[in-house]
């Protein structure tokens, strides 16, 4: 009988999450189709009847400057979305802080799933 030890349980854990991971990756990148990089210039349209309009950035920054240069403009049935990027370069809203997207585009079209279909509505004082 052979007695298992800790090393080769932690070893097959951590070969069993490498697998699990993968799986979910190759999920999620079969779900996105390859529009998701956002192409030079603009993004319009339309995700389960809402309009996203992606602008691409500009050098003044959002809200009047007082955010970062260089983020693009996102818009939800013309509405602003407050987009912010992370240091890994990946994405999140202010629809949901929590989860981070690949890009712009796939960050817009999740905050629509999770709007369900009530509006955005702009952030006030910014």
């Amino acid at each position: 009988m052979n007695k298992i030890t800790r090393r080769h349980a932690l070893g097959t854990t951590a070969g069993a999450l490498s697998v699990i991971g993968l799986a979910g990756a190759t999920a999620y990148a079969a779900d996105t189709d390859s529009r998701a990089a956002i192409p030079a210039g603009t993004v319009d349209e339309v995700y389960k009847g809402r309009r996203i309009q992606i602008t691409a950035a500009t050098g003044g920054g959002h809200h009047g400057g007082h955010h970062s240069p260089g983020l693009p403009t996102v818009r939800i049935d013309d509405s602003e979305l407050h987009v912010m990027q992370n240091a890994d370069g990946t994405w999140i809203s202010v629809v949901n802080h929590y989860e981070t997207f690949a890009t712009p585009l796939t960050l817009a079209r999740a905050a629509v799933r999770e709007l369900q279909g009530a509006a955005l509505v702009p952030m006030g004082g910014m």
